[in-house]
């Protein structure tokens, strides 16, 4: 694929979250030096303020995608920005200054309520259309529903709705789409209501958490299978494999700690296998008294051969070679923080896993709170950024010292080769560190498209 033989990664995107942090201040999107030849290298250089408060920054997407890349007219100069909570979408524009996005529209939450029916937006992919589409988590309620939102990708107006017909899942979050199998396929990963607050163990065994991948007919819009991977499971980040020939992908269930490959079978339609499983730890002084690794963020290099995956609550990354997509290899595995270090509140009485708890991570002489969360890659699929925060409200739970000191982005370099994940001990972005105070920076994305936005057709 041509877009492997793209220029190294200079500067990056990153979404800041101040929600839930004690602070009143605006989300905003940090642009983020990433040069080590730069005098900036590790800074934040600008901060596009969004003109609200409370809004839950999380995901991003661009207006234009590799499929559109005949058309000399389109160009990846907008980046949308759904916001979680308040169900704004944010248009960027990053074409008249990389550097310095500044904002070019914003599509109002009664739009989205009122011209959909649907709230709680979450991904955002470009078709090859011309016209952008976001998935949502729940109706404007904050009860669970699985719909599209389709904007202009002109005008960035609200079209209305993708889906068609009466059938809807219960639940949205993610969704990956390959228009040479047919097929779009969603995921779940609770009622935005019920989740909005934070975890509560009591909601578990009650449908309120995804459990389903949602199979969409890509012509008609219409949705017809759905496939069980488990009560609870939350399966969150759903990934094809970049070869738009390929029939299966991998997806991440964050509360049942799992990877299941799904994949098209003989009869053309689709079902899904588990194909790792991280055990959980038996502990003490934690909420519950097993620990789920909780799966958050996966994704896959652009040459389709590594997958890699992060552990919010244990503290790992893990890379698995997927020459066997069935049997995948783990070769990579290197811990940045998470719940189970050494002198801390929780205790390891069983561990399946590690023959003792890993030691806390420090980087640059600050000691990272929190658990690696979102991933990127770089396209040459040699460094691996991180970045540590999961949800506001969630992070306040798991993690208290996050809100209060602040989020990190940290890099990886891997082993193309044989695989393997060392830390870039020269590399640190501590979000602590921001003039209108610490905030939690989430997903992380390269002008131009990288391994998490780009769908060929």
């Amino acid at each position: 694929v041509s877009v492997l033989k793209g220029p190294r990664e200079e500067i990056v995107y990153v979404p800041c979250i101040y929600r839930n942090t004690g602070r009143k201040k605006p989300d905003f999107l940090a642009t983020v030096d990433v040069n080590p030849k730069s005098p900036r290298y590790c800074q934040v250089i600008h901060r596009l303020a969004m003109p609200n408060l409370g809004d839950e920054l999380h995901h991003s997407g661009w207006n234009a995608c590799s499929s559109c890349f005949g058309d000399a007219t389109k160009k990846r100069n907008r980046l949308i920005l759904p916001s979680l909570i308040s169900s704004r979408i944010y248009v960027v524009d990053v074409g008249t200054d990389l550097r310095a996005p500044r904002l070019f529209k914003v599509v109002n939450p009664e739009d989205v309520f009122w011209k959909c029916n649907l709230g709680y937006p979450h991904t955002s992919h470009c078709l090859g259309s011309g016209e952008i589409m976001i998935s949502t988590l729940g109706d404007p309620a904050g009860s669970g529903k699985g719909g599209f939102i389709l904007l202009d990708g002109e005008t960035f107006e609200i079209k209305g709705n993708w889906e068609k017909g009466d059938k809807v899942p219960p639940m949205g979050y993610d969704f990956w789409y390959q228009p040479r199998h047919n097929v779009l396929i969603s995921t779940e990963w609770g009622i935005p209501k019920c989740l909005g607050y934070g975890f509560d163990p009591n909601d578990l065994k009650k449908g309120r958490y995804g459990r389903r991948l949602n199979v969409w007919d890509w012509t008609t819009h219409t949705y017809v299978q759905a496939i069980d991977v488990g009560e609870d499971a939350a399966p969150l980040e759903i990934r094809f494999l970049h070869n738009p020939d390929a029939a299966e992908g991998f997806v991440g269930c964050t509360i049942s700690s799992a990877i299941h490959r799904f994949y098209k079978t003989e009869r053309g339609d689709w079902a899904a296998e588990k194909v790792i499983q991280v055990p959980s730890k038996k502990v003490e002084g934690w909420l519950l008294p097993e620990m789920p690794g909780f799966i958050t963020d996966i994704l896959i290099s652009l040459d389709d051969r590594f997958l890699y995956f992060s552990n919010w609550l244990h503290g790992d990354i893990r890379q698995y070679d997927i020459s066997n997509t069935r049997q995948p290899k783990l070769v990579g595995q290197v811990f940045v923080g998470g719940s189970i270090a050494k002198g801390g509140p929780v205790t390891v009485c069983g561990d399946e896993e590690l023959q003792s708890q890993p030691d806390p991570f420090f980087i640059k002489g600050k000691r990272v709170p929190g658990g690696p969360q979102m991933i990127q890659l770089s396209l040459d699929g040699k460094r691996l950024y991180v970045t540590t925060s999961l949800y506001s409200a969630w992070d306040r739970q798991f993690y208290p010292d996050l809100p209060r000191d602040g989020s990190v982005m940290l890099q990886l370099d891997v082993d193309t080769v044989q695989g393997g994940l060392t830390v870039n001990r020269s590399f640190l972005v501590d979000f602590g560190k921001e003039p209108d105070g610490p905030c939690l920076a989430h997903e992380i994305r390269y002008p131009g498209g990288d391994c998490t936005s780009d769908i060929w057709v």
